[in-house]
C-alpha cells in the first residue's frame, strides 16, 4: 500500500461541453456537462488512488467548509476514495467554484475560477495524524500545488528530513513558492510557470537550478516534455491525439508521475504519466477517464 498526501485546492467545478465560446450578451445550451471536485490537488489525487488499483492510499489536504456545497465536494472525494482533511471545516463562505466551457471541437477549455487565496490556512491546521505519518515514514510522497503556502512550507521541510520526494505543481507561480520550491525533489511545471526574477524559459530553469532541485520538467501541452537533471535536458515525447477534454490533463499527468514514480524511474514516469493524460484528454471531464479501458 502507497500513500500519498497532495496539498492544495479544492474548488467545485461545472464543466459544460459546447460548440463554441458565447459572445457578449449571447445564451447558449450545452450539450453535456459534468460536476465535480476539482483543483490541481484534487484531481491529482484522484489519478494517484485510481492508477494505484486498491494498492494506495490518497490524502488530500484542503479547503472545503461547512458551506452547503461542500457537501457536493465530500460526496464525490469520497465517491474517489481519497481520505480528506479539512484545513477550514467552520468556514461558512462557499467553496472555490469554476464555470468551466470546454469547445467539442478542439477540446480547449475557457476557465473562470476563484482560487484558494480568500482561504488561506495557517499551519496550526495541519493534523497530529499526518505529522505522524510524516514521521513515521508512512507516507510515500507528496505533491503541492501551492494554494496552500504556509501550510506546505511546514509539511516540505519536514517530509524532506523524512526523505519522502516532493512533488511541486508548479502550473503558474504563486507568492511563498520560494519558501516550498528548496525543498522539491521534482519540479513539474508549465511553460507558464515564470518566478518573478527573469522572464524567460532560462532565467525559469536556472533559478529552479539555483535552488538546488534535482530534477526541473517543464510540460508543453502537445509538444515534447522537457526535463533537466543537472545541466542535462531531454525531451520526453507526449502522445499524438484528437483531444476531447484537455481540462484536468496536467493535474492527471502530476498525480499519475506520483504514482509511477514510486516504482520506476524518472524517464519512465514520465512517458506513462503523459500516456494517463493524453488518455483523459480523450474524455469528457475529469473524471470519465477512469473508465478500465481508457488506458492501456
Amino acid at each position: 500500500m502507497a500513500h500519498g498526501l497532495f496539498i492544495g485546492l479544492t474548488t467545485l467545478d461545472v464543466i459544460y461541453h459546447v460548440d463554441g465560446l458565447p459572445h457578449p450578451n449571447q445564451k447558449i445550451v450545452a450539450e453535456d456537462y459534468d460536476i465535480a471536485a476539482g483543483g490541481p490537488a484534487t484531481n491529482a489525487a484522484v489519478a494517484f488512488q485510481h492508477l494505484g488499483q486498491g494498492q494506495h492510499d490518497s490524502t488530500l489536504l484542503s479547503g472545503i467548509g461547512s458551506h452547503a456545497l461542500g457537501s457536493i465536494l465530500r460526496s464525490d472525494i469520497q465517491t474517489c476514495g481519497l481520505t480528506h482533511w479539512d484545513l477550514h471545516p467552520q468556514r461558512a463562505e462557499p467553496p472555490p467554484t469554476s464555470s468551466i466551457l470546454v469547445t467539442q471541437a478542439s477540446g480547449d477549455r475557457a476557465v473562470v475560477s476563484l482560487n484558494a487565496a480568500r482561504a488561506q490556512a495557517s499551519s496550526d491546521r495541519i493534523p497530529d495524524p499526518l505529522w505522524t505519518a510524516i514521521d513515521n515514514h508512512t507516507i510515500d510522497v507528496v505533491l503541492i500545488d501551492g494554494h496552500q503556502m504556509a501550510v506546505s512550507a511546514a509539511i516540505a521541510p519536514r517530509a524532506k528530513q523524512a526523505q519522502i520526494p516532493i512533488v511541486i505543481d508548479g502550473g503558474s507561480w504563486k507568492p511563498g513558492f520560494e519558501k516550498v520550491l528548496p525543498w522539491a525533489d521534482y519540479a513539474i511545471c508549465s511553460a507558464n510557470f515564470q518566478p518573478p526574477q527573469g522572464s524567460t524559459p532560462e532565467d525559469r530553469r536556472r533559478y529552479l537550478i539555483d535552488l538546488g532541485i534535482p530534477h526541473i520538467i517543464v510540460t508543453h501541452g502537445d509538444r515534447p516534455i522537457q526535463w533537466w537533471h543537472g545541466d542535462r535536458l531531454q525531451e520526453i515525447p507526449v502522445p499524438t491525439i484528437q483531444p476531447v477534454d484537455t481540462l484536468g490533463a496536467g493535474d492527471i499527468f502530476h498525480g499519475a508521475f506520483c504514482h509511477f514514480i514510486l516504482t520506476e524511474s524518472v524517464e519512465t514516469a514520465l512517458h506513462q504519466a503523459a500516456q494517463c493524460a493524453a488518455a483523459a484528454c480523450l474524455h469528457r471531464g475529469t473524471r470519465r477517464w477512469r473508465s478500465p479501458s481508457s488506458i492501456d
